[in-house]
Order: structure tokens, then sequence, then C-alpha cells
């Protein structure tokens, strides 16, 4: 268990009331994402001044008039730059677009693989490296249901703690496999910068690389029922060491 300063420590990877920005990054894919918004945001501004000053302008001077301006409303030239220019834009925006959308299909020989499972309301975890029982070839696994909140303890988060939570280590390349076991699921870690469909009868994969020790906490995010508010994630990173040493003790058990 985390102690109560680790959690105070890991504060910044839980959504805060009437937070409007993003969560820290957690790993390289959640920083290009960030990035990449930080980019279109100021596109976003320069179209917003232009257009809001052009259309003060044309407000101001032509209000009490129907008289034009003739180069504005039948200006070739005119018509040519505000034809051009949202085109450029846009090929501007395209290319980090597509740099982003191919960094996150990406897997690079990942060390760790571990497949998630939804169920109707809970995670399942198989860690697929490590083998429990030689004689079934049997993996080590674990189901993860949310905690109730008469079982928190100071310095929980309601809703979002679970009794068996997801350990993996820091700077190492990982892969999830995601499915599901009855309806369509999403496992999703904003500050991980991951969000992954599970679809019953069908495996996707994503990866990703964690680049600081923390605790990391998401919730199903795909309309799943009764209960879809009630399946939280919660990922723990940690050092290679403390990751063997979980390991071992898991397989002990």
């Amino acid at each position: 268990m985390l102690t109560i300063l680790n959690k105070i420590v890991a504060l910044w990877d839980v959504a805060q009331p009437y937070q409007i920005n993003f969560q820290d990054a957690g790993s390289s894919l959640a920083e290009e994402i960030i990035f990449f918004h930080d980019k279109l945001f100021f596109y976003q501004i320069i179209v917003l001044t232009v257009v809001l000053w052009m259309l003060a302008n044309i407000i101001i001077k032509y209000h009490r008039t129907t008289l034009m301006y003739k180069y504005a409303t039948h200006g070739t030239w005119l018509e040519i730059v505000w034809t051009i220019t949202p085109a450029l834009i846009l090929i501007i925006i395209a290319f980090p677009s597509f740099k982003l959308l191919y960094l996150m299909d990406e897997v690079i020989d990942p060390a760790i693989t571990i497949k998630a499972v939804g169920h109707q309301w809970y995670w399942s975890y198989e860690y697929s490296d490590y083998v429990v029982d030689k004689d079934t070839n049997a993996s080590l696994a674990f189901d993860s249901y949310m905690v109730p909140t008469d079982d928190l303890e100071l310095g929980d988060f309601r809703l979002l703690e679970v009794d068996n939570q997801v350990v993996l280590p820091i700077h190492t390349h990982i892969r999830v496999i995601v499915t599901a076991a009855d309806v369509i699921h999403s496992w999703a870690v904003p500050a991980l910068g991951v969000k992954i469909d599970g679809i019953p009868g069908r495996l996707n994969g994503t990866s990703f690389l964690i680049k600081r020790e923390g605790l990391y906490y998401g919730q199903c995010s795909e309309i799943c029922g009764a209960q879809h508010g009630f399946m939280p994630i919660a990922v723990r990173a940690v050092n290679l060491t403390d990751y063997i040493s979980w390991v071992e003790a898991q397989l002990a058990e």
C-alpha cells in the first residue's frame, strides 16, 4: 500500500475539481498529446483574433450604411487569400497530427505485455510474461474491483481506488492488450495518454513508456451499463527493483 505521503505526491495524477487543463503527463505519449494541443491552440488564437478583428472593423465602419468597399465584396485577390490561408493552416496542423497518430500506433519491442479484460463491472488483468503454473501454462492474473466508500482509508480517492492495482516499471516499453468479456468497455488513463476500447471477441493493443513513479488513475470511458462509473483503473508505476519484488511476491502467492 502507498503511504499517505506518496498519495499526496501522486495527487496531480488525479483530475481536480474544475480542472480545465491536462493532467501532468506521466508518459512520453501524454507529453506529445499536450504539445500538439498547445500548437493547435496557438493557431486557433491567431485565427480567432483575425476573424474578430475583421468583424469588428466591418461592424464599426459599415453598420449605418449599405455601402461597402468594392474590394471587400468583389476582390479576386481577397478571395484567393481567404481560400489559400485556411488551406495552409490545415496543412501545418496536419503534419504534427499524422505524426502523433503514427506515434500512438507504434509498438516498440515491448518488454512487458499485460492483458486487460473489461467485465460488468470490473477489470481483470493478465501478465502474459509470467507463468504461474507450468502444467496448465497459466499466467499471473488477478481481478481489480473498486474499493467501496466505507472501506476507504485516509488519503484514498472515492470511486478511483481499487483492491488490486496494476503495477508497472518506469522507463520500460509496455504493451497493453485490451478486450471485453460482455459489452464494449474502454481502458483509459489520461495521465498516460492512453484510451483504448475493449471489444468482445477482438484484441486492441497500444503501448507506452512511463517516465516517472506515481499512482495513475483512470476509468472506463465507454458507457457499459448501470455501474459504468464504478470500474476504475489504478496504475502504480515503480522502479524496476520494486517491480521485480512485486512480481516475485505475486508468484509466491
